[in-house]
């Protein structure tokens, strides 16, 4: 029997031991769980009471000793019902504070925070929060801006393949800006090209509040970075727009 699965439900190694033995024994005092789990008898005392309280132990009294005796396997249900409980009153609450954490959060809003991502995984996680901050109530915008580089772009289909599909899905608009040739729209997307020779190997993401950077490093394994700021974004946004009001369509 694979163990780990009391400790799920919250049960302590020793805790275990003894609610197993406890099946296997039957009725049993406390001095007679101490000899079979080698388990002191203050211990196994104070466990004991443990499992009382969490339903899965019962006691009695047979003439002067007090035995103890397991409770139905399935009052084990009772404590998964009784985690899910908590978790549900744990994330009801959670969403009540959130606002209130955001706004500590935005009181530092003037000092850039940078977070680093590595490999397939990473890029995803930036392509999820590009959709999630697009997607929060909180934001009106739903449009992004992109200079699209040619080897991030093979990077981001790999790490997300239905990344195009999925943008189309919840009505989020880009513009992009291709450094060199190639790119194609898909639908929701608007493209210019800047005609340069030379294809950057950083795809850039503006998008509310964040400057997402996608590229390789020196070993070709893909890396982002995001900056959180406002000022950056709405800088970035500015310079975007300019080159993009330039171009011709």
């Amino acid at each position: 029997m694979k163990r780990t699965i009391f400790e799920k439900l919250g049960l302590s190694e020793k805790e275990t031991k003894i609610y197993l033995a406890l099946l296997e024994s039957g009725a049993i005092s406390v001095r007679g769980l101490a000899n079979i789990t080698k388990i002191n008898r203050g211990s196994v005392y104070d466990i004991l009471k443990k499992l009382q309280k969490k339903g899965l132990v019962a006691f009695y009294h047979h003439e002067t000793k007090q035995k103890f005796i397991a409770e139905d396997p399935e009052k084990l249900k009772t404590l998964i019902e009784e985690k899910e409980r908590k978790l549900k009153t744990a994330k009801s609450d959670i969403e009540k504070i959130i606002p209130e954490l955001r706004s500590i959060q935005e009181k530092n809003g003037q000092k850039p925070t940078t977070k680093f991502y590595e490999g397939r995984t990473g890029i995803k996680t930036i392509l999820d929060n590009v959709f999630e901050i697009l997607a929060s109530e909180a934001n009106t915008e739903k449009e992004y801006y992109v200079y699209s580089a040619k080897e991030a772009s093979e990077d981001i289909k790999e790490a997300y393949p239905n990344f195009t599909k999925d943008r189309i899905k919840q009505g989020i608009s880009v513009k992009a800006i291709s450094l060199a040739g190639g790119g194609r729209v898909s639908g929701l997307d608007q493209r210019r090209w800047l005609g340069t020779e030379q294809n950057s190997a950083t795809f850039i993401l503006i998008y509310p509040g964040r400057c997402a950077f996608i590229s390789r490093d020196v070993n070709g394994v893909p890396v982002g970075v995001i900056i959180e700021n406002e000022m950056v974004y709405e800088t970035q946004k500015v310079i975007f727009l300019q080159l993009w009001n330039l171009l011709e369509k």
